[in-house]
């Protein structure tokens, strides 16, 4: 069965980014759309408190999960949204290099976000993840 997903690079636009500027789901395709991955644990807790790279990576962790659940891989997901509790742009490096290494060379689109707050108690990350499968 064939890929149902196609990231888009352009000359035009600056190389400077670590992604695939657009991506394109192929025509009936079948779109799975996950809820943020956070850095929690099988029972409910936060992890690797005060750690942006930890907890990038048990979100990434549990974003696998997820996927593996709805029948898809990380190769299968359109796009990203990585949110990070912060206002230094470091921070959000951190927990972005985590993320973007576990895509390897499907270097999905993506928007990195510092924000203010999330959800559960000492969370520092989320990943937000749409995936698409062969129809």
């Amino acid at each position: 069965m064939g890929k149902a997903v196609r990231l888009i690079r352009s000359s035009r636009l600056s190389d400077v980014a670590e992604y695939a500027y657009a991506a394109a789901v192929a025509a009936g395709a079948r779109l799975v759309f996950l809820a943020g991955a956070c850095p929690l644990d099988e029972d409910g807790n936060t992890v690797a408190v005060g750690d942006y790279a930890g907890q990038a990576a048990r979100a990434v962790e549990n974003m696998r999960i997820a996927l593996e659940d709805a029948g898809a891989g990380i190769e299968d997901v359109v796009s990203t949204r990585v949110l990070v509790a912060s206002t230094r742009q470091a921070d959000l490096v951190t927990a972005w290099e985590v993320v973007r290494a576990a895509f390897g060379d499907h270097d999905v689109p993506s928007t990195l976000l510092g924000v203010t707050v999330l959800g559960y108690d000492d969370q520092l990350v989320e990943i937000e993840a749409v995936a698409a499968l062969p129809g």
